[in-house]
């Protein structure tokens, strides 16, 4: 079964922008950084997610 994206490009750009680390992505892609940065998208990436909801209700 095929992993679906979802968390978008954009939205990963955005976030890397926000942690301070976008120009690493940018000039050397994601692979380029640490697992700690990566970990720190995805909770930011829920934070926002968390919150989006939170405005739902």
């Amino acid at each position: 079964m095929a992993r679906r994206r979802i968390l978008s490009n954009k939205a990963k750009e955005e976030i890397a922008k926000e942690l301070g680390f976008y120009d690493t992505v940018k000039e050397q892609g994601y692979g380029a950084i640490t697992s700690k940065d990566a970990g720190n998208i995805v909770k930011r990436a829920v934070e926002i997610a968390k919150a989006g909801l939170n405005k739902q209700v």
